[in-house]
């Protein structure tokens, strides 16, 4: 059924509606994109950093980065890795000047299986923050899904206060590990979970309600509400608006630009399809996993595991990308380049 334009104009736009009902997030470093489209929280990772700072707008970030890094002094390596860690606060703190909650931060993927260098890369990244004036109360620290990571989650919320958004999220085996921890968000990415599913079976297209990705957050959301854990579960890496509406009612969903652009043009009428009501109600059980429990039952998602490891690979190559356009900056023209 078509709608007026005169109700269409009163009915509020997709991207409106679902603030009702879910936190929405940027997924993105673009500050424009921020003002335009006013999230609640903000998530960057090695990748949209890497595009941000290739944009002229954000050249005084990275200019500021390699000063930091340089003043520091130390070995080449060194200089380059304090100078990437400063970029990364650099646009964090610039976005939490736009939003009212909370950004998120990654640690370096390559560091996914070393759970003393997350945790102190972590502890490095929140001192910088408080370096420029942020408080961690507004800091969510990235970390890898993998046992290490989420261990090192357990650590940084249990004895220093620092809140964790557990990324690179794709089995249940993980979502159940990192209730246990009692990190403060996860992010399972529900765009690469279909992509998986279309490459890899018959089926090229899925109804939202059918949507593999989908149907992982649903099950997570009413896991977590079943039993009450206090972790947050953010929707993540969406392909399709289509996608987004079916998660109404999620805790929080991070959104790409492209997706809020048109959320914002959509006129149709949402309702919630996730409630804590509903989720009490679910026939699931509650299990508990210790290390080898948590490593086979996520062996055993075949997608899971080719995900995680996909992801911090993709994450570690951008985070080198990133650190050689650093050193091109600092040391090229003192080499005569």
């Amino acid at each position: 059924m078509s709608v007026s334009p005169v109700k269409r104009q009163k009915m509020e736009s997709a991207l409106d509606q679902l603030k009702h009902h879910t936190t929405v997030v940027a997924d993105t470093g673009d500050f424009n994109a921020i003002d335009e489209y006013k999230p609640l929280d903000a998530t960057t990772n090695p990748s949209l950093i890497l595009a941000a700072a290739q944009m002229p707008a954000y050249q005084k970030l990275v200019d500021d980065a390699v000063a930091y890094g340089k003043k520091l002094g130390g070995s080449e390596e060194e200089q380059i890795k304090n100078a990437s860690d400063k970029l990364f606060v650099l646009f964090g703190a610039e976005i939490l000047k736009r939003i009212p909650g909370r950004v998120s931060t990654e640690v370096d993927a390559r560091l996914s299986f070393d759970k003393e260098g997350m945790i102190q890369r972590a502890r490095r990244l929140i001192d910088l923050y408080k370096e420029a004036g942020v408080g961690k109360d507004r800091i969510l620290i990235k970390l890898s899904s993998t046992w290490e990571g989420i261990q090192a989650g357990r650590v940084l919320e249990a004895e220093y206060g620092i809140h964790c958004n557990m990324t690179l999220l794709f089995s249940f085996a993980q979502a159940v590990a990192c209730a246990e921890a009692g990190v403060t968000l996860i992010s399972p990415f529900v765009g690469r979970i279909l992509d998986w599913y279309v490459a890899n079976g018959d089926k090229k297209t899925y109804e939202p309600s059918e949507d593999p990705g989908v149907k992982s957050v649903t099950k997570i959301y009413n896991y977590y509400k079943k039993f009450g854990y206090k972790t947050i579960v953010m929707g993540a890496s969406f392909r399709n608006t289509g996608q987004i509406k079916a998660l109404t009612g999620c805790d929080y969903l991070t959104i790409s630009p492209k997706l809020l652009a048109e959320l914002s043009k959509e006129h149709v009428k949402l309702t919630p399809t996730l409630s804590v009501k509903e989720a009490q109600a679910c026939d699931l059980e509650k299990i508990h996993l210790d290390e080898k429990a948590f490593r086979w039952h996520h062996n055993e998602d075949q997608m899971a595991v080719e995900k995680l490891s996909d992801g911090i690979r993709r994450f570690a190559a951008d985070a080198i990308k990133l650190e050689r356009m650093l050193k091109e900056r600092m040391f090229s023209t003192e080499n005569g380049k």
